[in-house]
């Protein structure tokens, strides 16, 4: 059996590696020219992070990413709100790794190639389309190299890894209409610094007019007695933007700076983080709307082309991790290609349009905003604004929604 995976994302990567494992031969195509190591931090929770230990990748995880031992919910003048202890400090089997995101594509690309071949990545060739019948599905590229014998290839699957643009969602959805943005706008960077606290904590502060989110995104950093701070800064009620503009390597400016003239943080001075980092990119909060279906006979999507959803919760790309294993688990115990992608189906499009929903809710950052609504000024005793129930069951609820439960709310 062969599948053809359009986009070498973290997404198309895991599937291939899960796919590759149960016996299929695989083929990747990638849009991009060049497979670089682009980005910032993203968060790999601990039922991502599973699938990857059990891929044989645990060791490289822990070797680059932080061990994530906390999530701090901070106001806007730095009152812990609650610390949500991660990871295996939280009872899980396994870690919550904060990593740059490029860096875990890379460990993902190398283990690909290393186990199907050096060739499974074909770059360049986007995917314009596909056809189908009832014994193939034959998917059409077009860029550089599609002119050199590239321009087509026939297969028994194809996946849609191709992100939020995808073409094979365009083609399945033709209809679907414009992206949803909610109205913030996120700029992203990292700078090197000396460490932030024990340099194993996230920190989320403010409100959804304005929020900064930071944590450390490199072991071998934090090994060296520094700290790469990932830093993402978040303020709503700005101009419309298209999904056009969904493109997370745009170079963005320095005007989100004044809404966070007045957070003071008891460990970080923000205004010195944002001027020191180099690189600033902006990006828009979009997401879409949860599909009526996936799969059409021999084709289905994965990943930010099946469930683009806001950055909130940390779980973007673990549950395009999750999809990943839960495709191979399909395809290995039904015979019948078009059968296993819609059991497939069955399995993740659900659970993931409850995710995508409940970021829209602001999932476990709902406490910040409770907080700050009750809120005066510096002064004020935190167990004025907010109570250990009403903390409790707003990350309890997300965690039911996200499928990483402790096993003692199972």
């Amino acid at each position: 059996m062969k599948a053809i995976i359009a986009g070498a994302g973290i997404g198309g990567l895991t599937a291939a590696l899960c796919l590759h494992r149960i016996g299929f031969e695989v083929e990747i195509y990638e849009s991009a020219r060049t497979l670089r190591p682009l980005g910032v931090g993203i968060n790999l929770l601990p039922h991502g992070a599973a699938i990857l230990h059990g891929l044989g990748l645990g060791g490289p995880l822990d070797a680059i990413g932080i061990a994530t031992r906390a999530i701090e919910y901070r106001t806007r003048y730095g009152h812990l709100i609650a610390s949500d202890p991660r990871g295996v400090e939280a009872g899980f089997a396994f870690p919550q790794y904060s990593i740059h995101r490029g860096y875990l594509q890379t460990i993902l690309l190398e283990a690909a190639r290393d186990r199907l071949g050096g060739n499974v990545v074909k770059t360049g060739l986007p995917l314009t389309g596909f056809s189908q019948d009832h014994g193939s599905v034959r998917a059409h590229f077009d860029g550089p190299y599609a002119g050199r014998g590239a321009g087509a290839t026939e297969g028994d699957i194809l996946i849609g890894g191709d992100g939020f643009h995808s073409a094979v969602r365009r083609q399945l959805h033709p209809d679907e209409g414009p992206a949803h943005f909610e109205g913030t706008m996120l700029w992203r960077g990292a700078n090197e610094q000396s460490p932030v606290g024990d340099g194993r904590t996230m920190f989320i502060a403010g409100n959804h007019d304005a929020k900064i989110v930071c944590y450390p995104i490199s072991e071998r950093a934090r090994r060296a007695g520094k700290a790469l701070v990932n830093w993402v800064a978040e303020v709503r009620n700005c101009r419309p933007r298209a999904a056009a503009d969904a493109d997370w390597t745009k170079t963005g400016t320095r005007e989100f700076i004044e809404h966070f003239s007045e957070f003071q943080m008891p460990d970080i001075d923000l205004q010195a983080l944002f001027g020191n980092t180099q690189v600033i990119n902006e990006y828009p909060m979009i997401d879409r709307d949860p599909l009526p279906w996936w799969s059409d006979g021999r084709v289905t999507l994965l990943g930010d082309a099946a469930h683009p959803m806001f950055p909130i919760g940390a779980n973007g790309a673990s549950q395009a991790i999750l999809d990943g294993k839960a495709l191979a688990d399909s395809l290995e115990k039904i015979t019948d290609p078009a059968a296993a992608l819609l059991d497939y189906e069955d399995k993740r499009r659900d659970t993931t349009g409850q995710v995508v929903l409940a970021n829209r809710a602001y999932g476990p950052e709902q406490v910040l905003d409770i907080a700050d609504q009750r809120m005066t000024g510096p002064n004020d005793r935190i167990e004025d604004l907010i109570t250990a129930e009403e903390i409790e069951a707003v990350a309890r609820n997300y965690r039911t929604v996200a499928g990483f439960r402790k096993t003692s709310e199972s």
